[in-house]
Formats: structure tokens, sequence, C-alpha cells
């Protein structure tokens, strides 16, 4: 009865945009999100073994090139955080450098 209801699934990486309160910016940074690419109604015997398997290895493939992307993004987005981040106005104040 489950695979007469299966759903194909991948993972995909999007970019959002946030408010950084600790250097009052807006930064971005990527997330995982799950879409819903088929819904597959109706399967039978040696039809639903492959179609199961063939998912699971659409969905696997797409978790790790996805999660590989956000991973080398949320890197990037972090050194573009580190030239945009001023000191705060304390630290300024008493010569301190901020390594935030």
């Amino acid at each position: 009865m489950a695979a007469l209801s299966l759903q194909a699934c991948v993972v995909v990486p999007r970019t959002d945009i946030v408010f950084d309160d600790q250097c009052k910016i807006l930064r971005r940074q990527m997330v995982l999100e799950v879409q819903q690419y088929g819904y597959f109604g109706g399967c039978s015997n040696d039809g639903c073994a492959a179609l199961l398997v063939a998912t699971g290895v659409v969905a696997a493939t797409s978790a790790v090139v996805s999660g590989s992307i956000a991973v080398v993004g949320n890197v990037v987005y972090w050194f573009e955080r580190q030239g945009q981040c001023k000191a705060p106005p304390a630290a300024r104040d008493q010569g301190v450098s901020s390594s935030l």
C-alpha cells in the first residue's frame, strides 16, 4: 500500500537573505530544501522495485550534490561577511579588533 502512494523528492540548495544582528548587515546563507518532483500512483511487482531503487538513487545523489554546493556557498558567504562586518563601536574606541 505504501508503494502505491510513493512520492519522489530531491534536495536542492536555496539562497536566503537574512539580517545579521551582530554586524547590522544583510547577508546571504544557503539552506537545503526538499522538493517533490513526482507522484507514483500505481505500479506493480518488478516495476515498483525498479522505481523505488531509482527514486532512492536520485534522492541520495541530489542530497550529496546539493549539500556540497551549500557547504561551499556558505564558506564563500562567510568570507564575504568577514569583509563587510565592521568592529563594534566599543571595540574601535578601545583599539581592540574584533574577530567575528
